[in-house]
């Protein structure tokens, strides 16, 4: 991890960390290293696209001046989801795509994060170079002038539409005769959602937060805060509840019973599914340690194979193209299915369980439900920086603590303490048998880290 770029770009509360100079030097170093790789004259291409925060357009506009300054030009996507600029950028045959979004954290955040023209998110190399010209080497940047200054193109409305064909083309169903609630988290799904699932006429769907006003982006809404939604399908008598994030690469949903769809169970019952039609490349789905045990069993009982990557859906799909799989994802929603898209998506997610279920002809609480999960308690201890993270993962304290919590659970559970990549959080995991053991051992050694 770099001094600006973490796990999932360039994250931090803005006019607080990440500002307007900022992003203009990451524009401009952008610019830079993509135009090494064209040749005299040709400038390179660039899509951009943001979420609903209210320093998006702030963020955007000093991007865009960085960009065109530096000679490269810009197609504006305006507000898109995170996959549908990754789509996009590949589409239009763009040299990279920039999103402005913090994903599911609240609105006062924001982040930048840049994917390769192949719609891959940007290799740590060409990362750290993009660095060292942001931290060392911006007034080396020459500026272009005459026509050789980069050009904005305004292609809002098209981008999505693209989009949105691209997704609906993922299944072969007409999803007749189900009906659901959509909660967009007043955050980038408020551009597509409804159009997307207004495509198919017989699918009945109702669509909650989805009214941004640049400030209620994941405010008690979206993945991150799914219990009215739960509620509300229970209520109002749904098949099934869909819940994304703030920009929408993130899809967890609820049964018509009102309990949580995960994204294990997403991958248990899609990638049984794949397997069951020969679709499944090594009988195999990848995840991270962060999935739960029941993931675990139920991926063994049923004939399959359960890769286990570090957390971070970089590291899910840097296994899936290394081994050739083709789906994985997290506990948190975070799912890719690689023939369809290049990056956890969705609305796509949505529409694959959708069709599962209306294929199955099961209620959603049987398909889904059927992958077991085990009780799992998760607390994050606030730490200074990236300093204190590495000294806490360093201590000989904390790792006597780890193995005796281990040992107590005797092969029935597991731990795992590991540095958030994103925010200036420590985590720690448990699992075990009942929710009151693995709340005990989790505590403890979050009140040990918090003495560290």
């Amino acid at each position: 991890m770099g001094k600006l770029f973490g796990t999932d770009g360039i994250r931090g509360v803005v006019n607080a960390g990440l500002d307007a100079d900022l992003a203009y030097k990451v524009g401009l170093a952008a610019a830079q290293v993509l135009s090494k790789d064209k040749k005299p004259g040709e400038k390179p291409l660039v899509t951009i696209g943001k979420d609903t925060r209210i320093s998006g357009d702030l963020l955007k506009g000093s991007l865009i001046a960085g960009l065109c300054t530096a000679g490269a030009d810009v197609l504006d996507l305006g507000t898109l989801p995170t996959p549908g600029v990754a789509w996009v950028t590949v589409d239009e045959g763009a040299d990279a795509g920039i999103v402005i979004s913090a994903s599911h954290n609240p609105f006062e955040h924001n982040g930048i994060k840049i994917f390769n023209g192949q719609g891959f998110k940007l290799s740590d190399e060409l990362e750290e170079k993009i660095e060292d010209i942001v931290l060392f080497g911006h007034n080396n940047v020459p500026m272009k002038t005459h026509g050789d200054i980069g050009k904005v193109s305004y292609v809002a409305p098209k981008a999505s539409e693209d989009y949105i064909d691209h997704l609906e083309s993922t299944i072969d169903s007409t999803l007749g005769g189900l009906r659901i609630l959509v909660d967009c988290a007043n955050g980038a799904a408020s551009a597509t959602a409804a159009r997307l699932f207004d495509r198919f006429s017989k699918l009945r769907t109702d669509v909650i937060n989805a009214d941004p006003d640049g400030v209620n982006i994941n405010d008690k809404c979206g993945s991150t805060h799914i219990d009215a939604l739960a509620a509300m399908v229970k209520a109002g008598g749904y098949d099934m509840g869909i819940a994304f994030d703030g920009d929408a690469d993130r899809c967890l949903a609820v049964d018509e019973l009102g309990n949580l769809i995960d994204g294990d169970q997403i991958m248990a019952a899609c990638g049984l599914d794949m397997m069951n039609k020969g679709k499944l490349p090594g009988n195999t789905v990848v995840a991270t340690v962060m999935s739960n045990l029941g993931l675990h069993v139920y991926t063994k009982e049923h004939g399959m194979k359960l890769e286990c990557t570090a957390v971070g859906d970089r590291n899910v799909l840097e296994r899936m193209l290394e081994k050739g799989y083709a789906i994985g994802g997290e506990q948190s929603g975070h799912m890719i299915f690689l023939e369809h898209a290049t990056t956890g998506d969705g609305e796509l997610t949505a529409l694959q369980i959708l069709a599962l279920l209306k294929e199955s002809g099961k209620k959603a609480s049987e398909l889904f439900g059927a992958c077991p999960r085990y009780p799992q308690v998760l607390i994050n201890i606030p730490v200074a920086d990236n300093d204190v993270k590495k000294a806490v993962m360093a201590s000989e304290l904390l790792a006597q603590a780890i193995q005796r919590e281990e040992a107590a659970l005797n092969g029935e559970g597991r731990v795992l303490v590991r540095p958030s990549g994103t925010e200036a959080l420590m985590r720690v995991m448990v699992e075990a048998k009942t929710e009151e053991i693995a709340q005990t051992a989790a505590q403890r050694l979050a009140d040990l880290i918090g003495e560290l």
